[in-house]
């Protein structure tokens, strides 16, 4: 009996503290009703005075009376609304058709400039870049804020475009237009990058070649190119030298290099080395580190020692790139890998894909 009794009780506290669950959820739920309610409400009343504000604006920009400036703050504000409201059909159909109707307002460039911005902000770049083109081809730049409208054109079309002529040309106006706005030094570097997309091979020299010129080229950043300065003064010290130490072809070179050595021809192997970009390094340097490129003679390794190589090349070797591992050259470090690579300069087709020995490694592979 007593058991049943603290059953009864149990149970019956456990409906009370159910019921008072009960109540809490309830009331939490109404409370989230109401303020849903209040929030709605505020959200339409806020929408309602934006429509009637926007009505008045209208109203306004119908009148004859405003001036050039009143003219634009009443359009800028109606534009506002429309943006805040994400209502960017009606904001384009607004702008564009004042434009159409209204061909003399000097500020048709910021409206189709705030035109192009909205097909910006809904990924629709296609359209938003044949409107930025359309300003710089069709419109008077003007200043609005202190910020010149073509120049804001440009930057934004930089970022959209895809397609490198189109690209090329933006770059080169914003070069010629505003080198104070920009960093011409990396410009110039990625209209280089441009140019070799398209073909363009001797214009792309000529980009490499004012990229090098800039006083802040070795030590500027750009990104996605980490080594823009190397490989630019590599590209431009190589079209300028005559590429006489090149090869038809990997076993060519290697067949020339292992003759020389055979024969202790210090001569022949200063003849085969490239002449431009040549590098000795160790395993763990960068072949563009200082010191990396020291000219020197092979004659000053070879007299008095003996020379060998292995009988194949280097099982790493790939069809761009190559190792031939020597010995004997100093007792200080007697292992020396002969690196031999193929040549990528498509600006002569007659180089291009030709081989030469471009650089020592000293010691054993890491």
């Amino acid at each position: 009996m007593r058991l049943r009794i603290t059953n009864v009780y149990d149970k019956f506290f456990s409906m009370k503290f159910e019921k008072r669950i009960f109540f809490r959820i309830l009331a939490a739920f109404l409370f989230c009703i109401l303020f849903s309610s209040c929030s709605f409400n505020k959200s339409n009343y806020a929408k309602k005075k934006q429509q009637e504000m926007q009505k008045q604006l209208q109203t306004l920009l119908n009148s004859s009376s405003l001036d050039r400036e009143s003219r634009y703050s009443v359009i800028n504000s109606i534009s506002n609304i429309l943006f805040t409201q994400k209502d960017y059909d009606q904001l384009v159909l607004f702008l564009t058709d004042w434009i159409e109707r209204h061909p003399e307002d000097i500020y048709n460039t910021y409206w189709l400039y705030i035109t192009a911005l909205v097909y910006v902000e809904n990924d629709a770049y296609p359209i938003a870049e044949y409107y930025f083109d359309r300003i710089l081809k069709n419109y008077a730049d003007i200043t609005v804020k202190g910020q010149s409208i073509h120049f804001q054109c440009l930057r934004q079309l930089i970022k959209i475009s895809t397609t490198p002529a189109n690209r090329i040309k933006y770059f080169n106006e914003l070069i010629n237009r505003f080198p104070s706005n920009v960093s011409t030094t990396e410009l110039y570097e990625r209209l280089a990058f441009e140019y070799e997309k398209e073909g363009e091979w001797v214009l792309a020299l000529n980009a490499h070649s004012q990229f090098l010129k800039q006083p802040d080229a070795q030590t500027i950043q750009i990104a996605g190119a980490p080594d823009a300065y190397a490989n630019a003064r590599q590209l431009v010290d190589f079209n300028n030298s005559p590429k006489d130490w090149t090869f038809e072809s990997l076993s060519a070179i290697e067949s020339a290099i292992k003759k020389a050595i055979n024969r202790y021809d210090w001569r022949s192997l200063d003849k085969y080395r490239a002449k431009v970009n040549f590098f000795t390094i160790n395993w763990n340097q960068d072949r563009s580190a200082t010191g990396s490129q020291e000219v020197f003679s092979m004659q000053n390794f070879m007299r008095g020692n003996r020379i060998r190589y292995n009988a194949t090349l280097d099982d790493s070797s790939t069809p761009n790139e190559a190792y031939l591992r020597t010995t004997g050259w100093s007792q200080y470090i007697s292992v020396w890998y002969l690196y031999f690579r193929k040549v990528n300069f498509p600006a002569d087709p007659e180089i291009h894909g030709r081989w030469e020995w471009a650089g020592i490694y000293f010691g054993e592979k890491l």
